[in-house]
């Protein structure tokens, strides 16, 4: 069925950038938007890029979860480590 909709530039010609992005016509973007909505889902569509789950949580052999570690404690113990490997 054909209908017309009268939408704003700004929302248009992000519609069109959107579907180029994806490869995809901007009817079937928009029936996928439409579908979603009908559906009570929350943006995801057919066809794009799943939801991503999350990162992976390292564990001691004890169950255990080794704590996330920032950039210079990760650096730190890799200059121990190159430390200890010229000896």
């Amino acid at each position: 069925m054909r209908t017309t909709l009268d939408l704003p530039d700004p929302m248009f010609r992000e519609l069109k950038t959107r579907a180029a992005r994806e490869g995809v016509k901007m009817k079937e973007l928009l029936a996928a938007f439409i579908e979603d909505g009908l559906r009570g889902g929350k943006g995801a569509r057919a066809g794009t890029s799943p939801v991503r789950s999350p990162l992976p949580v390292a564990r001691r052999a004890t169950g255990v979860p080794i704590p996330a570690l920032s950039n210079t404690q990760i650096a730190r113990i890799l200059d121990t480590e190159d430390a200890h490997d010229g000896h």
